[in-house]
């Protein structure tokens, strides 16, 4: 029961991953595909029915916790506060940027929550890439069973652990520039004109940049934490998962360059469900590493809620996730085809 639902949680943060994905990258990416204020409504008219929908996921990611492994949740939130509190922040900048921007015609208005709004969606998927690189990584848990972080450490990697360090800025890299070109790769296919042209380029050139990360972020990951691997390579989810990340990394490139602009954004959903289907599998059963003492580590055995709750949970979770994709589904195909720009104010 336990790993049934650390592999629901798992999927939840996957969703959350690949859907608000391609409006942070849309919404970082903004101000350089969009050189005026008539193409900057349209990449906002794109994201504008998905962008709040979204994070229904991360909330559902949130509620899963809450119910199957409220340890973790608890211990989450008390180590992980600060970083916590900086998303949160982020995350309502970039909210009400979207919503106050139409409020006011002026040129300086508009100018300050376009950045507003592209400071936030660039330093989201930087903090939730650090997030996960510290739980891969591990944290230093105290006698008690708790841990806390500093924001800053030194970026040696000899030096103390901290939320952000050499390894979890690596990593929150890696997730920016992978939702960079995730998010190009959906305004190509939901924008036209020199939108849709400068968001191709623009994935052209941040696809090799993510290979580049990608490897040397796997480096790093091996360095540190050697059993990750090996756990990888006796577990078949773990080589179906790669496998989907692998094809989906391809796919994007190729579907690209043949002009294909729905599979390759498509392809490049499925390299990022595939590269945390990979993670998730072989960190399992750990859900939050203790670097000095793996004993203490959080695991989906240690952590999970009793069985009676985990089982009453599993009666009504598909209800909720089926609901959730039927109405993905019904907005998707009510929003369907390209955006224009037009000259008139929201989106």
């Amino acid at each position: 029961m336990e790993m049934l639902w650390f592999m629901l949680a798992a999927v939840m943060v996957a969703i959350y991953v690949v859907m608000d994905g391609f409006d942070f990258g849309a919404g970082a990416l903004h101000l350089w595909v969009a050189k005026n204020d008539r193409e900057r409504r349209q990449v906002l008219a794109a994201i504008g029915p998905f962008w709040d929908g979204n994070e229904v996921w991360l909330l559902a990611g949130g509620g899963v916790l809450l119910l199957a492994f409220p340890k973790v949740l608890a211990s989450g939130l008390s180590g992980f506060y600060l970083a916590i509190m900086l998303i949160l922040w982020v995350l309502i900048l970039r909210g009400i940027s979207i919503e106050f921007r139409s409020h006011i015609k002026d040129g300086m208005w508009h100018a300050f929550w376009d950045a507003t709004f592209a400071t936030a969606s660039t330093l989201a998927p930087v903090l939730f890439g650090a997030a996960l690189g510290n739980l891969i990584r591990g944290v230093p848990f105290q006698e008690d069973g708790w841990f806390a972080l500093s924001l800053f450490e030194s970026f040696s990697p000899r030096g103390e652990l901290g939320l952000l360090d050499w390894y979890t800025v690596l990593a929150g890299v890696l997730a920016l520039a992978a939702l960079l070109h995730h998010g190009a790769l959906f305004l190509a296919w939901k924008t036209d004109g020199l939108v849709r042209e400068r968001s191709l380029k623009a994935a052209s050139r941040l696809f090799p940049a993510v290979i580049v990360l990608l490897i040397a972020a796997t480096a790093a990951t091996a360095a540190l934490v050697p059993d990750l691997y090996a756990a990888l390579a006796a577990r078949p989810l773990a080589w179906l998962a790669t496998i989907l990340f692998v094809a989906g990394l391809a796919g994007a490139f190729f579907a690209r360059r043949a002009g294909r602009d729905l599979l390759a954004f498509v392809s490049s959903g499925g390299f990022l469900l595939g590269h945390l289907g990979a993670t998730a599998a072989s960190i399992y059963p750990v859900m939050i590493r203790s670097i000095d003492t793996p004993s203490q580590s959080l695991t989906a055995g240690n952590a999970a809620a009793s069985h009676e709750s985990l089982l009453a949970g599993l009666r009504w979770w598909p209800v909720g996730f089926v609901l959730a994709i039927f109405y993905v589904v019904v907005l998707f195909r009510l929003h369907r085809g390209r955006v224009q720009a037009t000259d008139s104010e929201g989106y």
